[in-house]
């Protein structure tokens, strides 16, 4: 007879790491896994910045008058830029990225959005990650809706792993499971540990906690087994903060070759709504420099062809700074895509200063443009089983 505390109290001790993607909250456990996934050899790396990033401080448009004199604290001087062409500039803490922006394969998507836009933290996050109307409440993420219809379930432990911010947001899905790590290394020691027994038990909440057991000793098992055997020693020097951290142990697992399509991290917190400067100039460093040196990794280790990375956040700031010297929620904001098959340099046009709706900046491209765009041309999947819509793809790859 199975114990129900005892195997419970190994669940959790085991393997808090692995995450439940539907009956449970998410960060809990795993959901069981039915039906065909996919079997993509290409990643995708999200950057979640969580809380709302000021996209005027992030790509500037210095040239433009409007600029200093809507944020008389915060604009950003001149010739403190990183200059990209006569009127538009990076964050001076994104230099890094330069490198790749110089080779063409950093892309820059301005005026993303939605229509309707909703200004909560908790639900603008949640249409991004589901990809639903503003109105319209979908159960499952984007992700997890198309990559639990491709082939591959046998090969792969998982459809994603999240560092960083326990949410795994695009990856929740009743048939989808999502890893959360703190480190491939600790994942794997835990997750091996915890034996998944044979028997079914026929009370429902200790054979879903059975199930779970048995799908983090299989995901355990597979990721030692990679951890143990060839693999690249990373040489790259990875910036010693929250998201160095992270993508470190992202391109770690890459380097592995563990069947994992998405990778899920998170920088935050971007809710500036007082004193905005010294936050933003922080994170705007720590975006930079750990994205460059996850490049660097990825080209080091000879796994950059088959990454993408991409950011995402809940909504913009507006165009005007308040009287805290900070921003509010706002709605328009640039974005970035990273990796050697995209088509590099500026796609779409930026939001006029001088032509707002209800103070906030207009959005020119809907943000399910670059998930379509993503899934068709990265991964040639079509678009419409994830989306749910017929959008516009943007020309994002080469």
């Amino acid at each position: 007879m199975i114990d129900p505390t005892h195997t419970r109290r190994r669940f959790l001790e085991g393997a808090a790491l692995l995450a439940l993607t539907g009956a449970l909250p998410a960060g809990c456990a795993v959901a069981p896994r039915t039906g065909a996934q996919a079997s993509l050899n290409n990643v995708l790396v999200l950057v979640e910045l969580n809380g709302g990033n000021d996209g005027l401080n992030t790509v500037v448009p210095f040239a433009d008058p409007l600029y200093a004199k809507l944020r008389p604290t915060l604009a950003l001087a001149p010739d403190s830029l990183v200059k990209l062409d006569a009127r538009t500039a990076l964050h001076p803490g994104l230099a890094p990225l330069m490198t790749a922006w110089n080779g063409g394969e950093l892309a820059i998507v301005q005026g993303v959005g939605y229509d309707k836009p909703n200004l909560s933290h908790f639900r603008s996050i949640e249409i991004w990650e589901t990809a639903s109307e503003s109105e319209q409440i979908l159960p499952e993420g984007w992700l997890a809706r198309v990559l639990v219809q491709q082939p591959g379930a046998a090969r792969r432990p998982a459809e994603g792993a999240v560092f960083g911010r326990p949410s795994i947001g695009p990856l929740m899905g009743a048939n989808a499971r999502a890893v959360l790590m703190d480190s491939v290394q600790n994942f794997a020691s835990k997750a091996s540990k915890v034996d998944a027994p044979p028997a079914s038990p026929k009370n429902s909440a200790l054979a879903h906690i059975v199930r779970t057991q048995g799908e983090i000793a299989r995901a355990g098992d597979i990721l030692a087994a990679r951890l143990q055997g060839p693999q690249p020693a990373i040489k790259t020097t990875f910036p010693r903060n929250g998201l160095g951290g992270q993508l470190s142990n992202a391109a770690r697992l890459i380097a592995t070759g563990a069947d994992v399509p998405v990778i899920k991290v998170s920088l935050g917190s971007f809710d500036t709504h007082t004193y905005e400067r010294n936050t933003h100039d922080r994170l705007m460093a720590e975006l930079g420099g750990a994205m460059a040196a996850f490049r660097l990794a990825m080209v080091e280790t000879g796994n950059w062809q088959r990454v993408t990375v991409m950011t995402y956040s809940e909504f913009g700031r507006r165009p005007a700074e308040n009287s805290a010297q900070g921003t509010d929620h706002g709605t328009a904001a640039p974005h970035f895509v990273l990796g050697p098959g995209v088509r590099g340099g500026f796609h779409g046009a930026a939001p006029s200063l001088a032509d707002l709706s209800d103070s906030n900046l207009k959005h020119h491209i809907d943000f399910r443009d670059i998930y379509a765009s993503t899934l068709r041309q990265w991964w040639n999947i079509d678009p419409r089983q994830a989306l749910q819509r017929n959008g516009v793809e943007l020309r994002l790859f080469v």
